[in-house]
């Protein structure tokens, strides 16, 4: 399975407008390669440089498994749900990090289920649904620092 996006390369610096100094919206992915018996695509966007610990940025579940683009500013529609970010809100949160250089990491994982979570729902209550029903894993890594 591959995760990539036309507005940056992995391991290289994600463009100002999709960060806390630009627009905010999520930058474009791409989905390749997805297992056949895939039920359902979970999303997980973080931040491990965080001061305090892993800062989590976006959280998606129930993306449909023939699903090969999230849009650019990406709003969802049933069956699939956003849960809570570290900034205590729902949706995507651009990169923002207070000092230095920070690595994003949007994390792909194909699951033999769909999940019953509800949008208050944290990276901790979707790291608890998906244990043991995982199929595929990819990720892209992007890196930003405040000019």
């Amino acid at each position: 399975m591959k995760i990539t996006s036309f507005a940056f390369e992995n391991n290289t610096n994600i463009p100002r407008k999709y960060t806390c100094q630009g627009d905010g919206v999520n930058p474009p992915l791409s989905i390749e390669e997805v297992p056949e018996t895939t039920q359902s695509l979970v999303l997980i966007v973080e931040d491990p440089d965080a001061p305090n610990g892993i800062w989590t940025h976006w959280i998606l579940w129930n993306l449909p498994p023939n699903t090969q683009e999230i849009s650019e500013g990406y709003q969802p529609k049933t069956p699939v749900l956003e849960g809570l970010n570290s900034f205590g809100k729902i949706g995507y949160g651009g990169p923002c990090p207070p000092s230095g250089i920070h690595r994003y990491f949007f994390k792909l994982f194909a699951l033999s289920k769909t999940l019953e979570l509800n949008e208050s729902s944290t990276v901790s209550d979707l790291e608890t649904a998906i244990e043991g029903e995982i199929l595929s894993t990819a990720a892209l890594m992007g890196t930003y620092q405040k000019s």
